[in-house]
């Protein structure tokens, strides 16, 4: 109760005073209210021992832990302030939308174009024209299109590759000196019978955390142990599979920049059903596939032009929070702003979002003065 007390401080906290932040300077944190609540963040204090204060089962530190994984580095690196994840997940608890999470991209498509937004798929911007320090369009396969202002919600590093080294706002020392949240290898499969004693929700975390975090953030290597989720939604929603069917999601997360071949994934495959064939009680899983498709490192690099094929931005460590996250303007061309998990708040859906709304305010700003 006292580490969810605690954990639910910063995370109205972080809501209130931070999340909607610009983070051009320090000075936007300048404020009574911020400096006072700051003493209750433990910024300076990592995560695991602040986690240790409060749990002696080391398997509930473990709980506490995982999903600090997806923030990329260990608990020891990363700062407690982020014990805010595990009121959101654990006491706000986590939302299933009817039909996927896919849904929510559906409906969030819908109101955009009730406000007159057009959306144009397949098309790959492929240059941007600068003249007097403006983008003045984007050429989009082969045609160009005229902007008043860009907000660039691809990867932060690939859209700078588009730009000439003077008017980048990073170099590639600079990105290669980052500390990046891991990848994934994910599969997507279709199960012909019903899978006994599982939830919506599993997480596999039997061997030490320590172990696979050093395969992603020390000793990159596929780890020999790993820790894995696997969401299966048809336990809750009917309409993702047909009757006594499943659908699974399985999700390791994974060092950036790491091969993965298709003899490697499948391995890892092998090692997940057989760890959810312990669990469950079940036998020959991987028989019972219908349907396979696999996700990793050289797909978010293809798909996404992902830094290092990274999923999920870069690290939450100290260096890399706030102020010092890359800013959501470029320095020299002055209508160009850039959103999504590399920049500000930080990686995930939510953040990304926030991400939008932010540059959003930051745009119409500019749109208006000029």
């Amino acid at each position: 109760d006292r580490f969810m007390e605690a954990a639910k401080f910063k995370y109205e906290v972080g809501m209130r005073d931070f999340v909607n932040k610009p983070c051009h300077n320090w000075g936007e944190f300048l404020s009574p209210k911020i400096a006072l609540s700051a003493f209750k963040l433990d910024l300076l204090s990592n995560f695991r021992s602040y986690v240790a204060k409060y749990f002696k089962d080391q398997r509930l530190r473990t709980l506490m832990e995982f999903p600090v994984i997806f923030l990329g580095a260990s608990p020891k690196d990363i700062p407690a302030l982020y014990s805010l994840m595990n009121y959101g997940g654990y006491a706000l608890g986590t939302h299933y939308p009817k039909g996927g999470f896919f849904q929510l991209v559906l409906a969030m498509q819908q109101v955009a174009e009730r406000q007159g937004v057009t959306f144009h798929f397949d098309h790959n911007v492929d240059t941007l024209k600068i003249e007097k320090n403006k983008i003045t369009s984007l050429g989009i396969n082969g045609v160009d299109y005229a902007f008043d202002l860009v907000v660039a919600s691809a990867d932060y590093h690939h859209i700078e590759t588009l730009l000439t080294k003077e008017l980048r706002n990073y170099d590639e020392d600079y990105w290669k000196s980052r500390t990046f949240a891991p990848s994934s290898l994910i599969y997507y499969l279709g199960m012909k019978s019903s899978i006994p004693n599982l939830t919506h929700h599993t997480l596999f975390f039997e061997h030490p955390l320590d172990d696979h975090i050093d395969c992603i953030s020390g000793n990159t290597k596929w780890p020999h142990t790993p820790l894995f989720y696997i969401c299966c939604p048809s336990k809750t929603d009917p309409h993702v599979a047909p009757a006594g069917s499943e659908n699974l999601f399985l999700l390791m997360p994974l060092a950036t920049a790491i091969s993965d071949d298709d003899e490697t994934r499948e391995k890892y495959l092998i090692k997940m059903l057989e760890r959810l064939e312990k669990h469950t009680g079940t036998k020959k899983l991987y028989e019972q596939i219908t349907y396979k498709r696999s996700y990793c490192v050289s797909d978010f690099i293809s798909d996404y032009n992902a830094y290092a094929g990274n999923a999920y931005g870069l690290a939450n460590t100290l260096k890399q929070t706030a102020v010092w996250k890359p800013k959501i303007r470029n320095k020299k061309v002055h209508n160009l702003f850039y959103s999504g998990q590399l920049t500000v708040p930080g990686p995930g859906v939510p953040p990304s979002i926030l991400s939008g709304k932010i540059v959003a305010k930051e745009a119409i700003d500019l749109y208006r003065k000029t």
